[in-house]
């Protein structure tokens, strides 16, 4: 596209790129979101997932930014929520999504974490930001004898993901995300 004489041509080709880019990963969350599906749960307690769409937000935090990885979890949580699940997993998601999102944006932002720290944060953070939601939800405060496994299986899913996210934005071009 020619650049007009303002530099708009530019800007809207930055946009559209970054529009493309918005929907590639999107679609990849969904696809990731699908295949975690059909695995057979392997973990302690019901709903425990990997949490392989997570792979994708980090990405985007480390080679978008912030703002970027956010639109493209919440995205992502709505878009698999209307189709693979139901309302209250929705809003598990949702609360997960977000406090996972700000620690992990507050770390990255500090840049004295690297990609698999940040992640096990995003993993524990979506654990406490799901077991709040459904406290506030179903009113069972015996909800929070979940929180040790649910901690631990965010540790260890964290550490598992933030070893697949650097081995990603290692080897991913710069470029692609300019």
């Amino acid at each position: 596209m020619r650049a007009n004489a303002d530099g708009k041509g530019e800007m809207k080709s930055l946009h559209t790129k970054k529009i493309a880019m918005y929907g590639l990963l999107v679609a990849l969350a969904l696809v990731l979101s699908y295949v975690e599906s059909q695995v057979p749960a392997f973990f302690i307690m019901p709903g425990m997932k990997l949490g392989l769409t997570n792979v994708v937000v980090l990405v985007a935090l480390a080679r978008m930014g912030h703002r970027d990885a956010l639109v493209i979890n919440i995205l992502r949580i709505l878009i698999v929520g209307f189709t693979f699940s139901n309302t209250f997993s929705m809003l598990y998601s949702l609360a997960g999504g977000m406090l996972s999102w700000l620690a992990m944006s507050l770390m990255h932002r500090s840049g004295r974490f690297g990609i698999v720290g940040i992640s096990v944060s995003g993993g524990v953070c979506h654990n406490i930001g799901q077991i709040i939601a459904a406290a506030m939800l179903v009113t069972v405060g015996s909800l929070l004898y979940y929180l040790p496994f649910l901690l631990l299986s965010g540790t260890v899913a964290g550490v598992m993901i933030g070893i697949i996210s650097a081995a990603v934005v290692k080897r991913l071009p710069r470029g692609l995300f300019a």
